[in-house]
């Protein structure tokens, strides 16, 4: 069962989410190039397998620090995974796809990639903010033991 938030946050607690998001998604961008990067440079896949691969050890990665440390969330973990696989069921398939028909015309698949995790970081935020945490942030063990200390 999901604890639902309590309080609405300020916006200076709203900023600073959004300032966690974005250094945790950076760092989840760094996998993900040197993921890709990697497989591009050192095997012989083609560009969607490789970017395939690197997006799921970013999206990984960024759900497990985004939930814990960014929303603070006790939110049930299978069904907050779940709706982070229901977006990237969407996501994925479409941003292959136009990954795969940009580096066909000839683009730089380095410029494919950067845009593609750009529009990611974006949608990503929306999606994980407004629906998959929206009522369960600030619920985990890292909030409790701060009010405690106070």
């Amino acid at each position: 069962m999901e604890t639902k938030q309590s309080t609405q946050l300020t916006p200076k607690e709203n900023f600073i989410q959004f300032v966690k998001f974005s250094l945790f998604s950076a760092s989840a961008g760094i996998i993900e190039i040197v993921s890709f990067t990697l497989l591009k440079e050192l095997t012989a896949l083609e560009y969607w397998p490789s970017y395939l691969i690197a997006l799921t050890l970013s999206v990984l990665y960024n759900f497990t620090v985004n939930r814990r440390f960014t929303f603070k969330s006790a939110a049930n973990i299978p069904i907050a995974m779940l709706k982070v696989f229901g977006f990237y069921c969407v996501f994925t398939p479409l941003s292959t796809w136009w990954g795969n028909q940009l580096a066909l015309m000839g683009w730089n698949e380095y410029l494919i990639i950067g845009s593609t995790m750009l529009i990611n970081f974006v949608s990503e935020f929306l999606f994980t903010r407004f629906v998959v945490f929206k009522n369960t942030i600030n619920t985990n063990d890292l909030v409790k033991e701060k009010v405690q200390k106070v």
